[in-house]
C-alpha cells in the first residue's frame, strides 16, 4: 500500500493535510453566516421597534415624538390622498392638522415585512386600518397597505418616507 509522504501507518496525516483546511473553510463560512444573520435580525427588531414607536406616537398625537421619528431632511416624502408632502416641517405641519380630528392607525402585525434594502435602509410593509375624521365628524375606517422606508442615521432608525396605498376592497 502507497503512503503519501506525510501519512502515518495509521492514517491520520492524510485527514491533517487534505481535510482539515476544508473543515476549517467550512466552520468558517458557518461562524460567518450565523454573524450576518445576527447583524440583520438586529437590524429587523430595531427597524420593528422604531415603526411600533412611530405607531404610539401617531396614536397619542404626540407631534414631538413624531418629529424625532421622522427623518429631518426636505426629502423626506408621505403621499396623502394623493397628495406629496415634501419636507420634514411640512409633514409635521400636515399631522398637527390632523390630529385636530380623529387619528388612530391599527396595523396588523401579523402581516408586518421588513426588507433589508442594504446595511441602513429598510422597507416596511404592513396591511394598516386608519380611521381618520375631520373635528367634529364620524370618523371612518379605511385599510390600507403601508409602505415606510427608513434610514438608520447617528440617533438611530428614521422614517424617510410613507406611501399607503388603499387597499382594494375585499
Amino acid at each position: 500500500m502507497r503512503m503519501w509522504p506525510n501519512e502515518k501507518k495509521n492514517g491520520t496525516g492524510l485527514y491533517r493535510t487534505r481535510f482539515a483546511p476544508i473543515l476549517i473553510a467550512y466552520m468558517t463560512l458557518m461562524f460567518l453566516s450565523l454573524m450576518i444573520k445576527s447583524a440583520v435580525a438586529a437590524a429587523d427588531d430595531e427597524v420593528r421597534a422604531t415603526f411600533d414607536r412611530f405607531v404610539a406616537a401617531q396614536n397619542a398625537h404626540d407631534i414631538k415624538a413624531v418629529e424625532s421619528l421622522l427623518l429631518g431632511s426636505p426629502n423626506f416624502l408621505w403621499i396623502t390622498r394623493g397628495t406629496p408632502i415634501w419636507g420634514h416641517d411640512a409633514a409635521l405641519k400636515r399631522f398637527t392638522a390632523l390630529y385636530d380630528g380623529t387619528w388612530r392607525l391599527d396595523p396588523e402585525t401579523s402581516g408586518l415585512k421588513i426588507t433589508m434594502v442594504s446595511e441602513g435602509v429598510a422597507q416596511i410593509y404592513v396591511p394598516i386600518i386608519f380611521t381618520i375624521g375631520a373635528a367634529g365628524q364620524a370618523a371612518q375606517q379605511t385599510k390600507f397597505l403601508m409602505n415606510q422606508v427608513l434610514i438608520k442615521t447617528s440617533d438611530g432608525w428614521r422614517v424617510s418616507s410613507i406611501l399607503p396605498i388603499p387597499a382594494p376592497p375585499q
